[in-house]
Order: structure tokens, then sequence, then C-alpha cells
């Protein structure tokens, strides 16, 4: 018997080892959709400029990221089923690298057109591989440790939340602004010349990245990568009605506007910073990158208060906090402003995997279902910058009444967290 289970030991140990490189591979994925995603805040901006755009036509480039989420979230699924993982996260890579490279034609022609469908080809790409990576570092290991390897990955991410806007700020931004006055009284040749130096200052920052994205497809390609099949369950029920449960219902409402939250927030946190502590372009790139370093502690010191608190009093908690904030950045004058919204990161930062938890707590077959709702109410990255954009220029480019949108938000999040949770 000893024998024997020793023999096991030293198979599983095997195992183990076989499955890091596959496993740190995987988790440098969550790093790289990270950079995109936190990219796009300063790319908000920085187009607004580049392309003489209003405040709702600049949201337009979360709208194109997100929706291709909604639109992907169904085939990804399906494709992960018929190609595997190892297929799947090399199409994720090529996707993702062609929008990247698409930025060059984008730039060349001073094209927001072109910039938002290669915008909406990296959320495919982005799609196919969250969808693909996240359960795979799951089964990289024993079940046991699934939860630690999941939050050891996402911290990845949330450390691309901090480095992100600091690449965008030094690479991506010039700190040159000009008011509609100055840019009507330029002579239309140097106005132009303007428009496409500033344009031109996100080609090499995303040939790197599309370059960057093409060789880790080729160590994809040639490395094994061990392969897991899993049991389906059969579903009698049909898709929509999983929805009868209270917790997800409520969940995919509150997930929807979580997700809108964080994108309004970074979205126009540059803007914000601008009008409301009168910072310039590239100081207030640094600021987020605070924020992206609060929101990564936050995620740490959140998987530790789980511990001593439920999910659903964390997730009261850390909303209460995110209201009182944004209450403050709306009504605050100065650099309290930059302080609160650099805060709501720290308290955002374990709604999405919480909101999740909740959502398909005791559904037990009906989990898969139940995730595919889930995954699929990220459209709110979509829709609501749109909507607090629209505000903005409504109310004469007043970007702190547009924080009511997330204020909204964090209040149907508050209310889920104290009514919507089961346990």
């Amino acid at each position: 018997m000893e024998i024997a289970v020793t023999k096991s030991q030293s198979v599983a140990s095997r195992a183990t080892k076989t499955h890091v490189l596959p496993f740190v591979l995987v988790t440098g994925l969550f790093f790289l959709w990270g950079m995109a995603h936190n990219l796009d805040s300063i790319l908000i901006p920085h187009l607004k400029k580049a392309c003489n755009l209003t405040n709702s036509q600049s949201a337009l480039v979360d709208t194109s990221v997100f929706f291709a989420y909604f639109i992907m979230a169904i085939p990804a699924g399906l494709l992960l089923k018929r190609l595997g993982y190892k297929r799947c996260i090399i199409i994720g890579l090529l996707v993702f690298a062609c929008g990247a490279y698409l930025f060059v034609p984008a730039a060349n022609n001073l094209s927001y057109v072109i910039f938002l469908v290669a915008l909406f080809i990296i959320g495919c790409g982005l799609a196919i591989l969250e969808t693909t990576a996240n359960p795979y570092a799951a089964v990289l290991g024993s079940s046991e440790t699934a939860g630690s390897r999941l939050n050891l990955a996402a911290s990845f991410n949330g450390l691309a939340a901090m480095v992100a806007p600091i690449v965008g700020a030094n690479f991506i931004l010039s700190g040159k602004e000009y008011s509609k006055e100055t840019l009507a009284a330029m002579q239309e040749t140097t106005r132009l010349r303007y428009f496409m130096e500033e344009a031109a200052s996100v080609k090499l920052p995303y040939i790197i990245l599309g370059t960057v994205l093409l060789l880790i497809a080729v160590v994809f390609i040639f490395i094994k990568f061990p392969e897991f099949k899993q049991q389906e369950h059969v579903e009698k029920d049909s898709f929509f009605s999983v929805l009868k449960y209270k917790n997800l219902s409520f969940g995919v409402v509150a997930q929807f506007f979580y997700v809108g939250a964080q994108v309004c927030i970074t979205s126009f946190f540059i803007r914000m910073a601008q009008q409301g502590a009168s910072v310039d372009e590239k100081t207030a790139g640094y600021y987020l990158g605070i924020y992206g370093f609060l929101f990564m502690v936050g995620r740490f010191v959140g998987t530790f208060l789980l511990r001593f608190l439920s999910s659903r009093k964390l997730l009261i908690v850390f909303a209460s906090f995110a209201v009182f904030l944004c209450l403050v950045a709306i009504l605050g004058e100065g650099m309290v402003v930059i302080y609160a919204l650099g805060s709501i990161g720290f308290f955002m930062s374990i709604m999405f995997p919480t909101i999740f938890a909740l959502g398909i707590e005791g559904l037990g077959a009906q989990t898969k279902v139940a995730s595919s709702w889930l995954i699929m109410s990220v459209v709110g990255g979509a829709i609501l910058p749109y909507a607090m954009g629209s505000l903005i220029d409504y109310t004469g480019d007043r970007t702190q009444i547009g924080y009511i949108v997330p204020f909204t938000c964090f209040l149907v999040v508050l209310v889920y967290g104290w009514r919507g949770g089961s346990e």
C-alpha cells in the first residue's frame, strides 16, 4: 500500500511540474488583456484630441470593445468546446494581434472608424482568450487549489491596471492640448499636422503589442500543452428559465451596472483630473496608474477579508465606500477629486468576482448557463460610458456631472449586496 501511495504521489508531482510552464504562459495572458483594457482609458482622451471628437463619440472606444464581448460570449464557448484550450488561445492571440496592427492604418488615415474596427477585433480576441484562459488556469492542477491559481493569475490583470496608464502616459499622451478657439484659429495645414502627430503616437505601442502577441502565439504552437476534457451536463432547462432565480437575475443586472461603472470611472478619469484638479493629461495618466495600483491591492485585501466576512457583507461594505467616494468626486474640488477617484479603484476590485459568485450560488447543474448570462452582462461597459459621455456633452463638457452615472451604478450594486444575494 505504501509503495502504491508513493507511486501515486510521484505521478501527481510529475503532472504538476508539466503544468508549470503552461500556467506561467496563461498567467501572462491575464496581463496582456489587462494591458489592452487599461490602455483604452488612455485612448479615449487621446483619440478625442486626435480625431476632434465629442465625449460621447470618444466613449465609442468602450462600446466597440465590450460589444465585441457581448457578441463573442457564446461563439467563444462553442469554439472552446470544438477546438480545445490550446488552439483557442492561439486563435485569440492572432485575432488580438490583427486588431493591434490595424492601429497603423487607422493612424495613417486619421480614421476613427478604422480605430473602432480595430478595437472591435481586439475585443473579439480578448473574449476568446478570457473564455479559454480562465477555465484553463483552473484545471492546470488540483481542483483544491483552483481558486488560488485563478486569484494569482487575476493579480497580473491588476498589475496591468497599474502599468498600462504609465506606459500610455509616456508613449501615447503628448501633453499638448488646444482649445476649440485655438484650433479654429490655426491654419488648416498646421491643424492637420497636429492631429496626425497625435494619432501617430499610438502606432509604436500597438505595433510592439501586436508583435509580442504573435511571438506568444508561436510559443503556444510549438510547446506541448495538456488538454482536459470536461464532462458535459445535459441541461433540460432553457437559456432563459434560469433567470427565475433571484440571485442570478438581479446578479446579471448588478454585473451590468458594475462593469459599466468601472469602465466609466477609468474612461473619463483623465478628463476628470484635468477639469476637477487642473492637472495636465500626462500627470493625470500617472494618477490613473495609482488607481490601478490600488485596484490590485484591493484584490489582495479583499481576498484576505473574505476569511472574516461573507461575500455579500464584503460587497455591501465596498459598494458603500464606492458610492460615498463617487459622491465626493462629483462635489469635490482640486486634488480631492483625484484622491476620491483613485480610492474607488480599491473598493471596486472585488466586485466582479463577488457578484459572479453570488449570482451562480446554489444553481448546481445550471451554473454553466448562469455563467453565460453573467459574462454577457459585461455589455454594460459598452452602453453606460456612452451614456455618460452624452450627459457630459449635454451639460457643456462638465465631466464631474457625468460621474452621476457610475454613482447610480454603485447604488445598484449596493442594493444587490443588501437584497439580491443568497446565502
